[in-house]
C-alpha cells in the first residue's frame, strides 16, 4: 500500500496525483489486458465452434466415404457376378453353336451323300438309257438292213 507524506492541508497533492496517475495507468493496462483476453476468448470460442463444425463435416465425409466404399464394393461384386454370368452364357452359346455347326455339317454330309447317290443313279440310268437306245437303234438298223435284203 502506498503511503503519502502529510502537508498542511492533508496529503501532498502531487504525490496523490502521481499515485492516481499510476493507478489509472495500471487500471487502463488491466482493462486493456482484460479486453485482449476477452477478444482472445471470443476468438477461441469461435475457433471451437468452427472446430466443432469441421468435426461434424469430417464425420459426414467419413460416413459418405464409408457409403461410397460400400457402393464400390457392391459394384465390384455385381461386376464380378455379371462377368461370371456372361462367361457362363458365352460358354452355353459356344456349346450351342458347336452343336448347330455339327448338325449343319452332318445335314450337309447327308445331303452330299444323297446328291452323290442320286448322281450315281442318274449316271446308271443314263447308261441304261444309252444301252437301250443303242439296242433300239441297232434293232432299227437291222430292220433297215433286213428291208434292203428283202427288196433286192
Amino acid at each position: 500500500m502506498q503511503k503519502f507524506n502529510k502537508t498542511l492541508r492533508g496529503y501532498d497533492p502531487e504525490e496523490v496525483n502521481s499515485f492516481l496517475d499510476q493507478v489509472i495507468k495500471q487500471v487502463e493496462s488491466m482493462v486493456e489486458e482484460i479486453n485482449k483476453k476477452d477478444a482472445r476468448i471470443k476468438q477461441l470460442e469461435q475457433l471451437d465452434v468452427e472446430n466443432k463444425n469441421l468435426r461434424e463435416k469430417i464425420a459426414q465425409y467419413d460416413k459418405t466415404e464409408e457409403t461410397l466404399n460400400r457402393a464400390i464394393i457392391m459394384a465390384q461384386k455385381t461386376s464380378d457376378q455379371m462377368r461370371v454370368a456372361a462367361h457362363k452364357e458365352c460358354e452355353v452359346i459356344i456349346e450351342e453353336a458347336k452343336k448347330n455347326a455339327n448338325r449343319i455339317v452332318n445335314e450337309a454330309l447327308l445331303r452330299a451323300e444323297k446328291t452323290e447317290y442320286e448322281a450315281n443313279m442318274l449316271r446308271r440310268n443314263i447308261n441304261i438309257f444309252k444301252r437301250r437306245l443303242r439296242s433300239i437303234i441297232e434293232a432299227q438298223l437291222e430292220m433297215v438292213n433286213d428291208i434292203d435284203h428283202i427288196e433286192m
